[in-house]
């Protein structure tokens, strides 16, 4: 494989097992997941450092709920599914469509420093939530303190990926 893990883009990740056939119940990290249905080659890894990206073929995509079910070729039942519980769900980030303006691939968010319009940092988002209303990130300072700040246009002002750096409307204090 000529990708390196910094060429792939994070989409989501495996949640459990569904039914008996091997299909893998699939937590999105994003608003538009049936797009996925395009990619005919999907990218799973176990969530920890140095763990290889491995190719499966798309079989079947839909989503149900909130979450996305998904069968891929070589997991073909529930015991090699619940095998991959936990496991991150990729795509190297060539086979991905560009994003609009003001969009972002929560992977290129993570890490960015966030500051406030005093010019106070509130630290580095470390992840991003889904919640059923919006999407939330979760920031970490220096000192391990954890603020959640909801990804909304009032709070979040700017994403400048040049400077690695997110302006919002949060105080030190909130």
């Amino acid at each position: 494989m000529s990708e390196t893990a910094a060429d792939f883009v994070v989409l989501g990740k495996v949640a459990d097992a569904y039914a008996l056939q091997g299909v893998l119940r699939v937590h999105p990290f994003g608003d538009d997941p049936l797009a996925w249905k395009e990619m005919p080659v999907w990218w799973l890894r176990p969530d920890r450092d140095g763990a290889e990206w491995q190719p499966y073929k798309l079989r079947q995509c839909r989503l149900q709920g909130g979450s996305v079910l998904v069968g891929l070729d070589g997991i073909d039942d529930r015991t090699q599914a619940e095998a991959r519980q936990g496991w991150l769900i990729g795509a190297p980030r060539a086979a991905l469509p560009a994003t609009g303006k003001d969009e972002y691939y929560w992977a290129d968010l993570v890490g960015l420093e966030v500051v406030n319009e005093q010019g106070q940092s509130l630290g580095q988002v470390e992840g991003l939530i889904e919640t059923g209303a919006n999407a939330v990130i979760r920031v970490v300072d220096a000192a391990g303190t954890e603020r959640l700040l909801p990804y909304v246009g009032a709070v979040v002002l700017a994403v400048d990926l040049q400077a690695r750096r997110i302006s919002v409307d949060w105080g030190l204090d909130w």
